[in-house]
């Protein structure tokens, strides 16, 4: 059984990434050049793996959201090129990192680095593409930006954590696991708009929105993506469908079927992602419960929830193209799911 989730919602916008591409397009082509000069090593393997990932079709968003929110304050340095590199640097770290973690064998429909070099490899790849994020922020010479991004990274490491202890266990709440997904996810998209309007020397309070912006788009976008893995494709989620499910991942929309099934469908719950009974008819039954207790319109409707205050959290400022452009964001990133 297919799972398509769709919500009635004619004031939904399909919203668009285009806008953003647009704008940010000549600093973008400087945000590449940097990310191929500073994945290169003396060392073979690193480039190797560095670049597998890197150019793995990516859409970038959250470098493009550094460099749009750094013009979006009248910035005319060259510093948010190496803190939007920094970004997606910190970004791909993370990648590598949790596809060892998670066993993943595929990152958007290829094979993982790890698959293809092992896992020793992968981390270490992780902890120099790191090591070179923090030397171009301190190239950068801010201060402010390096405690941000520094911050984000340890709150990330956190998450990390965080969603390992709570690895299989159905017990996790769903204050809890929002709690893992603002480290883990939300964390670098609040860092990487926050970043903007401080290179660009603009207000606190500026710099409170874009940070507010960047939490909640990171919310949105991650829930999008929890919902994705049991009815959308993996073409739009980047990996397998059905992945969460088969590596045992608690996610929002098994918080909320597990909390409102019954006894005997908690005990299904258990089997398939405490003991491991995760197989195709497993993943169908699941997403059948899913659809039969509104889980994945519910974590959809948290996503649209989150996106409005990312879309509040910029309503004061000026208007701009890249405020309007910031914007179209939010939307695209919940209409993946249309």
């Amino acid at each position: 059984m297919g799972v398509v989730v769709s919500l009635d919602d004619k004031k939904s916008s399909t919203g668009s990434v285009q806008p953003l591409i647009d704008l940010t397009k000549a600093d973008m082509a400087r945000v590449n050049e940097l990310i191929l000069s500073k994945a290169g090593s003396d060392v073979e393997m690193i480039p190797e793996v560095a670049n597998h990932l890197i150019s793995s079709g990516g859409k970038r968003l959250r470098p493009m959201i550094t460099l749009a929110a750094a013009r979006m304050f009248g910035y005319q340095g060259d510093g948010h090129v190496k803190l939007a590199t920094s970004v997606e640097f910190m970004h791909t770290a993370t990648l590598l990192h949790d596809d060892v973690v998670d066993e993943s064998d595929l990152r958007r429909g290829k094979s993982t680095a790890r698959m293809i070099w092992g896992n020793q490899a992968s981390v270490l790849v992780g902890d120099f593409l790191l090591g070179q994020a923090f030397k171009m922020m301190v190239d950068v010479g801010s201060l402010e930006a390096l405690d941000v991004l520094a911050t984000s990274a340890s709150v990330i490491a956190e998450g990390e954590v965080m969603q390992l202890a709570a690895a299989k266990n159905l017990e996790t709440t769903e204050d809890e696991y929002l709690a893992v997904i603002k480290a883990k996810t939300a964390a670098l998209f609040s860092a990487a708009a926050e970043v903007g309007p401080i290179i660009a020397s603009s207000s606190r309070t500026d710099r409170q929105a874009l940070r507010s912006y960047g939490l909640n788009l990171g919310l949105a976008f991650q829930l999008v993506d929890d919902a994705l893995d049991y009815g959308g494709n993996a073409k739009d989620l980047g990996k397998n469908t059905g992945d969460d499910f088969r590596e045992g991942k608690i996610t929002l929309p098994v918080v909320l079927t597990y909390r409102r099934g019954t006894a005997e469908e908690r005990l299904f719950w258990k089997d398939a992602l405490e003991n491991g009974a995760n197989d195709d008819k497993a993943l169908e039954k699941a997403k059948g419960l899913m659809t039969r207790y509104g889980a994945l319109s519910d974590t959809i409707q948290r996503a649209r929830h989150f996106g409005g205050i990312a879309r509040d959290a910029l309503a004061p400022l000026d208007q701009s193209p890249q405020k309007d452009a910031l914007l179209e964001v939010i939307d695209f990133c919940i209409s993946r799911v249309n």
